[in-house]
């Protein structure tokens, strides 16, 4: 099974404290997930991941700057964000179909497929899931655009998302209603905060009736 051991993030340590993150040697591990902060002169947001269950020879994923991973997951932290999973990882592409085969290609089954429209254009979302991650690929699926796929965005879970939304204050939007039926999620102001990547925080799964 391919699952994200790593995701290498273009910040500083004490942004993502701001936000409510424990960040020990300048790491912060979410869940099975570690997210390790290279700082801004690595670039801007997330910059590169490692996956366990991939070939020892991945470099790249469709531009996505890819390692094999064999470390097994390190215990949860605790955050003051109340914050105990990475719920998706954001993808978006200039040629869907082909960021969809080179997905494929590791190994990983896309999952859903949902159409939307953003301004009038449609635009797709396909779904895999990397162990406790889902990774959403968007794009348009009539384009065929060069270019590499690139990162975009990260959501976790918040174990309370009112209490998460308190402790940041200004530096989240409202709380509201995910797409996902049952969910809360709010979006965090990342660039007040020095964060470079999207981010949004969102309410456990509801208890399977």
């Amino acid at each position: 099974m391919i699952t994200i051991d790593e995701l290498q993030v273009a910040d500083t340590p004490q942004a993502w404290e701001a936000a409510g993150f424990t960040v020990i040697d300048h790491t912060i591990q979410v869940g099975t997930v570690r997210i390790r902060l290279v700082g801004p002169d690595g670039g801007t947001g997330i910059v590169a991941w490692s996956l366990r269950g991939v070939r020892d020879d991945v470099t790249e994923v469709d531009g996505l700057a890819t390692s094999a991973s064999v470390d097994a997951p390190a215990e949860p932290g605790e955050h003051p964000l109340g914050a105990t999973q990475v719920d998706h990882v954001v993808l978006m592409s200039p040629d869907l179909a082909r960021t969809t085969a080179a997905i494929e290609a590791l190994g990983a089954e896309a999952r859903r497929v949902r159409d939307f429209e953003i301004a009038g254009t449609p635009m797709r979302q396909v779904f895999f899931r990397l162990g406790e991650v889902i990774v959403e690929l968007v794009g348009d699926p009539a384009s065929a655009g060069e270019g590499p796929a690139t990162f975009w965005g990260i959501t976790f879970t918040v174990a309370d998302i009112d209490a998460a939304a308190a402790l940041l204050g200004e530096q989240t939007g409202r709380v509201k209603d995910a797409v996902q039926r049952g969910r809360r999620i709010t979006t965090l102001r990342h660039r007040d905060l020095g964060i470079s990547v999207s981010t949004a925080l969102m309410s456990p799964k509801p208890p399977k009736q």
